[in-house]
């Protein structure tokens, strides 16, 4: 089975032209200016015209207010939506009523059986959710901090739903962690990045082709 990747955290042309050429599935652009991946929906909206049918793009909100929500559909159109604060699944059943015209993408902060007990909260109400590393410190950001959880909490499990694996990918340990989990997705953002937020073209070649090889 063909594993589907991510490239998240995309601000420019070249980072595009590198994410269509080696044949990513998604290409995520994240609206949160504590972000050093932040980037204006007016921009995104110009590298999304670039992106062909097939590679889906996917906006990244943190606790979004239903204003700012209507200014991302009506600015970028994206295909998904993920929502990576501190949504509830109820927030997430009103969200999916009043904006049908996106998929919804959930990240889960992982650090222990329990989160993953508590993912199952969201089933009925993503269509994707994301498995990512919970922040060890107070005020760090939600994601983005290249940080890897324990990905044997998920050998063996089966979860009713997609999901996709995230946190501290790269090119070198993307293969265990696929083993290890069965990822059928997969997100990246640091790890191919040669500076914080400067994605770097041979990284992504390097690592869609270890997931590819896996």
């Amino acid at each position: 089975m063909t594993i589907s990747i991510k490239i998240c955290g995309l601000k420019d042309k070249t980072g595009i032209e590198s994410v269509i050429r080696e044949g990513a599935n998604y290409a995520g652009f994240i609206y949160f200016p504590a972000s050093r991946r932040h980037i204006t929906l007016e921009a995104a909206a110009d590298l999304k015209l670039l992106l062909p049918s097939d590679i889906k793009s996917v906006s990244v909100l943190v606790d979004p207010d239903d204003a700012f929500l209507a200014r991302v559909v009506h600015t970028i159109g994206p295909d998904y939506i993920q929502f990576h604060g501190a949504e509830t699944p109820q927030r997430l059943r009103d969200i999916r009523k009043q904006f049908p015209s996106f998929k919804v993408i959930k990240a889960i902060s992982i650090a222990s059986d329990a989160d993953l007990e508590r993912s199952l909260d969201f089933a009925n109400c993503a269509d994707i959710l994301l498995f990512d590393a919970k922040a060890p410190l107070p005020g760090m950001l939600p994601g983005g901090n290249g940080l890897s959880f324990d990905w044997s909490l998920l050998k063996g499990r089966y979860f009713p739903f997609p999901w996709m694996l995230s946190g501290g990918l790269n090119a070198i340990n993307v293969a265990e962690a696929i083993r290890v989990t069965d990822a059928k997705m997969i997100d990246v953002s640091s790890g191919v990045e040669s500076s914080l937020g400067v994605k770097e073209p041979a990284l992504i070649q390097q690592f869609v082709s270890a997931v590819r090889h896996a």
